[in-house]
């Protein structure tokens, strides 16, 4: 098994769904926070762990101590989605007045950037073999967000998109090519801070990349960016567990490269602009969305090919010993993403705010029954 970590993105706000900045109170009083450069969300990290139901502990016990520090505040609470679902995305709160980097992103992205999302890191010690790997996720990323979609509302309507925060969230550089090899990376790195379209090694906005101590030399972690915020952690690890086996196999098998394995990149398309147009589709329709297949352009639904991808995988998750976190994937095509289920009750009559609202009360409700159950043998809680 390989290890994993979480980057978690979340607003806070209040029981009726308006969302107010607290970071800067947050991350004074809380070890493990940090700020974002507004100041509505705050992030916290958890540590790469190999076992998943430590995993599940680590994203919990953040979000229970961070529970109880905002009651302490006053009628204060977490807010689930990853946009301003019910409205001020007009207006920049800055967390760091004082901030250089805050000033450009201000500057430069306004609140295309005030959104919560999950970032995934898994470690691949081999220089190579993580780059491999980024390719692969890259041309597949977007079957990770369309299991996540999550931001179908901003300012209080129905935006169109499954995932806003992936349609307006600016990727950066615009162009991001699949990576040769660990050289390739790091040459063309050093030639986008020279042109100025990365600010600095961080700057680096895509749907994976490459993570480490000291970029783009020193990697050890592939960072899937692009899902939404998944606020219930049974879901979160049956995709990080989807991820996972797929890198599983990345490792095992050399051959298992885009570069390799695509009749399109043999013919010369641009896999990187294939993926982005995926992206773009998925960000509108999630698990709807027609795309085309990075091996040989064929056109298929992205929920039918994450059921390829669950069927390819399973034997490999099995083999691990964590194919029972894999199986909630499986009720998410049943049952919808989170966007799809809140748009259904929108269809059926609900405004956004009362769906945004009783999805707060939801999540503090599963929030209470797992947080009873925490660090306990865990299957008999996975759904299949």
């Amino acid at each position: 098994m390989l290890s994993k970590g979480f980057e978690v993105e979340i607003y806070t706000g209040r029981p009726n769904g308006k969302i107010v900045g607290l970071s800067d109170q947050i991350v004074q009083a809380l070890d493990g926070f940090v700020r974002e450069p507004d100041s509505r969300n705050v992030e916290y990290t958890t540590p790469p762990v190999y076992l998943y139901d430590q995993a599940l502990c680590d994203l919990l016990r953040p979000r229970m101590r961070l529970r109880r520090y905002l009651r302490g505040l006053g009628d204060y609470t977490l807010i689930p989605g990853s946009t301003l679902s019910l409205g001020e995305s007009q207006t920049f709160y800055r967390s760091d007045p004082q901030n250089p980097y805050h000033d450009y992103i201000e500057q430069t992205y306004h609140t295309k950037v005030v959104t919560a999302s999950i970032h995934i890191n898994v470690g691949i010690s081999d220089l190579e073999t993580l780059i491999r790997a980024c390719r692969l996720i890259r041309v597949e990323a977007p079957l990770f967000l369309a299991l996540s979609a999550a931001s179908p509302f901003l300012d209080g309507e129905v935006t169109g998109y499954h995932s806003t925060r992936w349609a307006v969230f600016p990727k950066t550089p615009a162009i991001v090519p699949l990576f040769t090899s660990h050289q390739h990376f790091i040459a063309w790195t050093k030639e986008q801070l020279a042109l100025g379209t990365m600010q600095n090694v961080r700057h680096l906005w895509s749907a994976v990349r490459p993570n480490g101590d000291r970029r783009p030399y020193d990697l050890n972690r592939l960072e899937l960016r692009i899902c939404d915020l998944v606020t219930d952690p049974i879901s979160l690890l049956a995709i990080t567990a989807l991820l996972e086996a797929r890198l599983l196999q990345v490792i095992e098998n050399p051959e298992l490269d885009p570069l390799i394995q695509s009749d399109l990149a043999r013919s010369g398309l641009d896999l990187a602009a294939l993926a982005d147009e995926n992206e773009i589709a998925v960000a509108q329709a999630s698990l709807g969305a027609p795309l085309r297949h990075w091996q040989d352009g064929r056109e298929i639904s992205a929920s039918d090919w994450i059921g390829e991808l669950y069927d390819q995988v399973y034997p490999t998750a099995k083999q691990q010993g964590f194919s029972c976190f894999l199986n909630p994937v499986k009720k998410i095509l049943r049952e919808g993403n989170q966007a799809q289920k809140w748009l259904q009750s929108y269809a059926q009559g609900q405004s956004v705010t009362s769906i945004i609202q009783e999805a707060i009360v939801q999540l503090q409700a599963e929030e209470v029954d797992l947080e009873d159950k925490l660090c306990q043998p865990l299957p008999d809680l996975i759904p299949v």
